[in-house]
Order: C-alpha cells, then structure tokens, then sequence
C-alpha cells in the first residue's frame, strides 16, 4: 500500500523493531517484487545443481532472506492497494461518502434547531463563546452566569477556531455545520486509513459504518460541542500510529489539550501506545507532557478563571447529590450500572470485537475511566455526545485487529478476520433504526408543529439587542444578537425580557408569569406581553427597559 499523506512533522523513523507492523515472517522475509511491496512473487526456475560458476537467478538476493511459505494473507503496509498502481488511495470515493454524512448530519441538526427542540443549553453557551472571540474580547458566557468567563468551567480555546466560520455567518447554526464537516472529516480519514492498512475495497464501506457510528450520530442530536474538534484530531493520531509515522502522532496529539482539559489524560495515552511500539523516547515525553498540561489546566488555569476558585466537575465523582462519597466507593463503583455495562458492550460491540486486538485500544481509557467513575448518569450511557471521541479509535483499532488476525495460527480467527467488516456494516445499518438519523426517514420530522409557530411568534416579540432571560427553548435562537441569560441565573441584571415554555416540567405550576418575574428580580416590575401556545413573553416596566445594545 503507498503511503500515508503524513501529518505535521510526519516521519517514517523507527519502523524497524516495531511490534506494530506486519508479522515479520510476512514483512520482512517474503521476496520483494518489482514494486517492493512484499508479496512473494512466482519462483522463477533454476538449474537443479547449481555450481559456484553458474549463478542462480536473482542471485542479488540473499538465498537465506527468502521464505519458502507463502505469505500472501495480506499485503505489507507498503504495497499499493488494488487499483491504485501507484500506491496511492483514492480520495474521489471518500469525499462522495464524507459530503453525505456531512448533508445528513447538518439536515439532522438543522431541523431539531428549526424545531425549537434543542435537547440542552450548550448551542446557546458555545455561541455565545464562539461570538465572544468573533469580537475579539474574553469569552464571557452570560448564561453560566452574568460576566461568567467559561475558561473556569470547561478549557477548550481551541474553540475560537470557529470564529472564521461565524464572521461568514453569526448564528448558532454555523456552528452546526462545522460540527457536521468535522465529523465528516474524521470518516474519510478513518475510511482511507482502513484502506491503506488493509487494502481491497474496505475502506468505503467502513467509512459509511463509522458514520452511522452510535457515538457520532448521538453527539450530532446533543447539538454542538467542543468535541467536534476533537474528533478528526484523534483520527489522525491513530491513522499516524497504524502507518508508524510517530513524530505525526505526536503532534497530532498535542493540540488536543487545548480542546478539552481531560483530553490531556488522552494525549498521555497516545504516550503509553508509543512507548508500548517500541518508541520510548517519543512516548515517555509524549505521556509526561500530557499529564502536565492536565494538571496545569484542572489544578491552575481553571481555577484561576473560575469565581469558584476550583474545577467545579471533581464533585461529579466524589459527591452524590449531597452526600460525600469516598474515593474507594466511587473505584468500586465503576461498574455497578447495567447502563454502563451496555454502554461497553456496544462500543466494542459495533467492531465485532476487532478492536480489542489492538494496542490502539488502550486510547479509549482515558474517557471512559472518568465517565465510569462519575456519579453523574449522563456520563454512564449511549446517550449524549461523551462517545464521539471513541469512535474513530475502536473503529481504526478494528483495522489493526484484523490485520493482525488475518496471519493468526488459529484458522477459525483467520476466517473470522475476513467476516469484520461486512459485520460492522450490518450493525451499523441495523442500528440505525434506533438512532437519531432514522427520524429524516419519517415525514413529521420536516413538519412545523403547533410549538414551532409558538416559538416563531415569541421570537418576533422580543427586540434584538435587548437582554433576555429565558430557558432552553428560545436559548440557541437568541444569542446571536441579544445578551441571554439562563432564567433564574442573573439576580440583580432585571433583565428587559422574560420569557419561558410553560410546557417544559419546572415552569408547569407558574400561574402567573409576571410575577414570577418580578419574584426573581424585585429591584424590577413587569407585565405580561404576549401568550403563544406554552411560551410566554414577558416585559419589563419598570425602571424603563435599557437602551438596546445591538
């Protein structure tokens, strides 16, 4: 197979001595054939007696370098893929593929957006943060808190790599749609990677079942995360360790610190992996500066912009609701879920398996470590976008697995090894219709309903530029051109509007919004201006509104 486009700094140094690579009966012993791409080529005859004055054919070749089995299972790293005379794999068919799921993706998003029916707040603090940068100023988020600097609740800079995106178009929206080309990115690199290692005509399909993936078609219904920037990047790592190009996963690997402060944990795993191939110089170092910039981010720079004073998530794994919980009940407890249990299953499940036969898998620790020792049951399922970033790992583990097992002495995995890939594709397809993408196939999906017109009409009642507390019906809808607070969130602002869905559980029992407001902003009075379906908008009288800021 030809090589890799390498990553940013990629090399091909340390290929010799590592445990990655092809068995080395199959790589190194088997007779080169004109294109080097270690497949035993057909013997060619020779004299029954050579003499020392009649030199045998291709004497070039040392007599002891050649194997007289055949090796033949698979193709080396090296040797071009069917089809591809030059060695090269071709980008066309992975393009077609990622400009689908991208379509598929945004389509999804867009319409739940269009619906009003976000499933959380996030849409609306990520615009919010994204729009901070897009105006050159600190990334203050009004809805954690008015004046709230987000870098003291969850470190992604990286974020403020979107700000081109929202120059073109300001909305919440944009950022749908980088999150779906992210994911779409990270197919065709996951696609033409299986390719490569294993050659055929795999890689395709293995592009459409990772884009059908659980874990990505949860995170893309959770609307947008800073996890979509994460997702590509991991992709690349492994896809530099599976072609032994080392100094490119190692740079690949380091910006992921500044997506998420416990990706750092991760960039120390890619560490471990090198270390474990045999690169222990570059893995050592890899693995200390990723537990560094962890402890430098959750023990320093966090808490030094939060007003807390503290990273706020450890309570997600030593508290209980109220109740402390010592470090050995919450060890012990890692797997007392069925829900995480199934949550597993499923992961390694979508590979057939497959991945747990590669090193590569050892990058899934990190995540799920922190996820299985939360107290927080979102953390614990499928649900949520907290899997994205183990997808493009188990998927590109189960490439590796089947390269290894495609030379196994036990015939029974041998053949298994070839069954992978249409397996994964069938679990792909079959779960799907119990996954987010199977609602394009059904006509409500593309109809307004009652609460959609409710919302459109509450939307035209409130002025842009004014600032507004509201829930998370509105939220995402809002941020682009009015300063939004979460409602109940801003004591002491009197914000100019309030505005709520009485159809969402908390807000049932208010009989009088108007009072409600002014309940959670005495300094301010208010009357009710307008009654749509469950929304209600309410406005400020007095003092008199503050002067739209736009």
């Amino acid at each position: 197979m030809g090589k890799a486009a390498l990553g940013p700094g990629g090399d091909e140094r340390g290929r010799t001595g590592s445990s990655w690579s092809v068995p080395a009966q199959q790589s190194r012993d088997a007779d080169p054939g004109p294109h080097g791409d270690g497949r035993p080529q057909p013997e060619e005859p020779t004299p029954e007696k050579p003499t020392p004055e009649e030199p045998t054919p291709d004497d070039s070749t040392p007599a002891d370098s050649r194997s007289d089995e055949p090796t033949s299972v698979e193709p080396a790293l090296d040797a071009p893929a069917p089809g591809a005379p030059d060695g090269r794999v071709p980008l066309r068919p992975y393009l077609i593929v990622g400009a689908v799921l991208c379509a598929l993706y945004f389509l999804y998003s867009y319409l739940q957006y269009a619906r009003f029916d976000s499933p959380s707040w996030d849409l609306g603090i990520f615009e919010q943060e994204v729009r901070a940068y897009a105006g050159f100023h600190a990334p203050i988020v009004d809805i954690k808190g008015p004046g709230y600097l987000i870098l003291g609740d969850h470190f992604s800079p990286a974020v403020a790599l979107l700000v081109p995106v929202y120059w073109i178009w300001p909305s919440a929206v944009a950022l749908l749609l980088a999150q779906a080309a992210l994911f779409a990115l990270s197919a065709v690199i996951v696609g033409r990677t299986v390719q490569q290692v294993l050659g055929g005509r795999l890689g395709p399909w293995v592009t459409v079942a990772y884009g059908l993936s659980w874990g990505l078609q949860e995170a893309v219904k959770s609307d947008f995360h800073e996890i979509a920037l994460a997702v590509p990047l991991i992709a690349l790592v492994c896809r530099a360790l599976l072609t032994e190009r080392w100094t490119a996963a190692v740079l690949w690997a380091l910006p992921l610190v500044l997506v998420k402060e416990d990706l750092g944990i991760t960039v120390a795993a890619v560490g471990l992996v090198l270390f474990v191939l045999g690169q222990r110089f570059q893995g050592a170092l890899l693995a200390v500066t990723g537990v560094c910039a962890f402890v430098l981010t959750v023990f320093v720079l966090i808490p030094a912009a939060s007003s807390a004073g503290s990273y706020d998530y450890w309570k997600k794994m030593d508290t209980d609701g109220q109740q402390h919980v010592s470090t050995l009940d919450v060890v012990l407890g890692a797997f007392n879920s069925p829900v995480k249990i199934e949550m597993l299953v499923f992961l390694f499940g979508i590979t057939a398996f497959m991945a747990l036969r590669s090193p590569l898998v050892l990058l899934v620790l990190p995540t799920l470590g922190w996820r299985l020792l939360s107290r927080d049951e979102n953390h614990w399922g499928m649900v949520w976008h907290y899997s994205a970033v183990l997808m493009p790992i188990v998927f590109l583990a189960m490439a590796d697995g089947i390269r290894r097992s495609r030379t196994s002495p036990r015939p029974w995995l041998a053949s298994f090894a070839g069954a992978v890939v249409p397996v994964t594709v069938g679990i792909a397809f079959a779960m799907t219709q119990h996954l987010p993408l199977r609602e394009l196939l059904r006509p409500e999906t593309y109809r307004a309903d009652a609460g959609t017109y409710a919302a459109r009409e509450a939307m035209a009642a409130i002025p842009a530029g004014v600032r507004v507390e509201t829930d998370i019906t509105l939220m995402a809808h809002l941020t682009a051109d009015r300063t939004v607070y979460w409602i109940g969130g801003a004591p002491g602002i009197a914000p100019d509007i309030v505005a709520f869905d009485q159809g969402a559980g908390w807000a049932r029992s208010i009989q009088d919004p108007a009072a409600y407001a002014e309940q959670l902003h005495p300094e301010a009075t208010y009357r009710l201006k307008l009654r749509t379906g469950s929304i209600v908008v309410v406005e400020r009288t007095s003092p008199g509104p503050a002067p739209a800021t736009g």
